[in-house]
């Protein structure tokens, strides 16, 4: 063998050698990492509500009548005082039988003798009062000129009176027959009466104007029908004066301030709308989760402060996501959550050094939902290891999972 083949299959071996031991060298573990930062940060609690008209008006029945068809829809502009919401009118009157109106008929007739009985005594009454005021005009001359007594003269004044309280008495009794008779003959009125072009508009129908300016929200029925005095009828509202009422654990509801702020999300539109909370409801109630736990939640209500311009489209009862903020700092130094792991009663990451995975204890503070306040152990600009695996250890080699795509 010469030299020269020699020197060939030595660098072959060599190169083998050299393939095996990189292939067995450890490699660097591919993770993924994130950046200490400094910025604003908010404590917040997501959660979902529902858009809600703040003192919606719900208009009822004031009378038991015969709703006519709505002539108004939802969505509808009203203004207040102006626009008729409603129209009701009273109850048809009930069909008679035979015998019924047979009876409706007597009446009006008994009715009618009353009249002319009630006349008679009138006309007979007025004749006896003309007498007896004739009578007393002569008794008085007489006694003047003292043909008679002074008593006979009384005797004429209290005939006169007595003549007078019966023409009195008689046309009361006139007035009160012919009101019997009106009674009777208004109960011979069928459902047909409903339908006299003569009769007066003002005792047709009563007609409800809207308490204020808004649009229609709901109407109960826009057909026409029978309604009951407090029958729900349509409810009116003010789009531009909206509230979010959004349910939280009571757990959760005890932890935001006074006058918190809310930014409102998933609503439909780009941009993000602006709530403050305006109440929290005293009383909690239970409410069962898909889970089937019984969870006690408690009402609150945020004022809507973005304008109209900037939520088209959004009305009464739309779904909404919410971020609830607790607190808020403009700069803040802060690490990811995803890098925090227990370290017996605190906490630590693993942080990128010279390719290496240097496990570090930190402080924190607030947290986010993914951000945490670093209170030491870390410094702004610091490269730290997200979702750290169980089996990562302390000088581990690791690289960048970004930089192998």
């Amino acid at each position: 063998m010469t030299w020269g083949r020699m020197s060939l299959a030595g660098i072959a071996g060599i190169a083998i050698i050299a393939g095996f031991v990189w292939a067995l060298w450890p490699q660097p573990t591919p993770v993924d990492l994130g950046r200490v930062s400094s910025g604003p940060l908010q404590g917040e609690i997501r959660a979902e509500g529902v858009t809600r008209v703040r003192e919606p008006y719900a208009i009822t029945a004031p009378i038991t009548g015969h709703a006519q068809r709505a002539p108004v829809a939802e969505g509808d502009a009203v203004v207040a005082g102006e626009t008729v919401v409603a129209t009701i009118s009273p109850p048809d009157p009930a069909l008679m039988d035979s015998r019924t109106r047979a009876q409706a008929e007597a009446a009006v007739t008994e009715a009618q003798a009353a009249v002319e009985f009630a006349e008679t005594t009138l006309r007979q009454s007025e004749s006896s009062y003309a007498h007896a005021a004739q009578q007393l005009s002569r008794g008085q001359a007489l006694a003047d000129g003292g043909t008679i007594p002074v008593r006979m003269l009384e005797d004429l004044q209290a005939a006169y009176d007595s003549a007078d309280q019966s023409v009195q008495a008689a046309r009361a009794q006139l007035d009160l027959s012919r009101a019997s008779l009106l009674r009777a003959q208004a109960q011979l009125l069928g459902p047909e009466a409903m339908f006299d072009p003569e009769r007066p508009e003002s005792a047709c129908c009563l007609r409800i104007v809207a308490p204020r300016s808004g649009v229609v929200l709901t109407l109960a029925d826009r057909n026409a029908r029978l309604v009951q005095a407090g029958a729900p009828l349509l409810t009116i509202g003010d789009l531009d004066d909206m509230e979010i009422v959004i349910d939280l654990l009571s757990s959760d509801a005890v932890r935001v301030p006074e006058g918190a702020r809310a930014l409102i999300e998933g609503w439909g539109g780009d941009t993000l709308l602006e709530a403050r909370l305006r109440r929290v409801e005293p009383a909690a109630f239970t409410r069962v989760s898909a889970l089937g736990i019984e969870e006690q939640r408690v009402r609150l209500r945020f004022d809507l402060l973005s304008p109209r311009e900037e939520r088209p489209g959004l009305g009464e009862g739309f779904r909404v996501r919410a971020r609830v903020l607790l607190w808020e700092a403009d700069d803040v130094v802060q690490v990811p959550r995803a890098a925090m792991f227990r370290d017996g009663t605190g906490w630590a990451v693993f942080v990128h050094e010279g390719g290496r995975a240097l496990r570090r204890g930190i402080e924190i503070g607030r947290e986010s939902a993914d951000m945490a306040e670093v209170l030491a152990g870390l410094e702004e600009g610091a490269e730290v290891v997200l979702f750290p695996a169980s089996s990562l250890t302390e000088g581990a080699a690791i690289s960048d999972r970004a930089g192998l795509r």
